[in-house]
């Protein structure tokens, strides 16, 4: 039952850890990249349609993305869903497709952009902790149950704040590598 909780909260945790990457990864650092887009959605015949099943997404060059939908007819909606994303992306549309240039960061924008992933950052260490508190709270149960023992439960927390420590480390490193990558000129 212990292995149970320990695997559950490993892999709770794992996914906050993951859903960070996801949230670092659309933050644009000057750079070109598809997952700029990703959480990108177009209204197509009354629906909202995530971008990347509608066209194909590239990367032109280092500081240009190009977008080549499958069906010309939705070039405006994909144009008006890009600049309503709020990604201070001004796209371009030729008739055939639209091309996205990444302008580049000033200092400005990049201490704020390093907020925001610090706030990001924070929330994923906050989602890591209540699996803590929830798995701790599990053991807790089980040893009133008389499923456990109290030997066996503390033990169980110790391994369970190791593994807290693993994820809240793993976060400040993708934190640390995401600031770098942003604060590059």
């Amino acid at each position: 039952m212990m292995k149970d909780i320990l695997k559950d909260a490993s892999a709770r945790m794992d996914q906050s850890v993951e859903h960070l990457r996801l949230e670092l990864s659309k933050i644009r650092t000057g750079k070109a990249t598809t997952a700029l887009l990703d959480g990108v959605k177009v209204e197509y015949y009354g629906t909202m349609t995530p971008l990347t099943q509608m066209a194909n997404v590239s990367v032109l060059d280092p500081h240009t993305l190009s977008i080549q939908p499958w069906d010309k007819s939705s070039l405006g909606p994909i144009e008006k869903a890009i600049m309503s994303a709020d990604l201070g992306l001004n796209p371009g549309n030729n008739g055939n497709s639209i091309t996205v240039p990444i302008p580049a960061l000033n200092e400005e924008r990049r201490r704020e952009l390093v907020k925001l992933i610090k706030r990001f950052g924070e929330e994923a260490k906050v989602a890591v902790r209540n699996v803590r508190r929830d798995a701790n709270d599990h053991l807790k149960k089980a040893e009133k149950e008389d499923h456990v023992s109290e030997d066996d439960r503390i033990k169980a927390e110790k391994d369970v704040q190791d593994l807290t420590d693993k994820h809240v480390e793993m976060v400040d490193e993708l934190l640390k590598h995401k600031e770098d990558e942003i604060m590059e000129v």
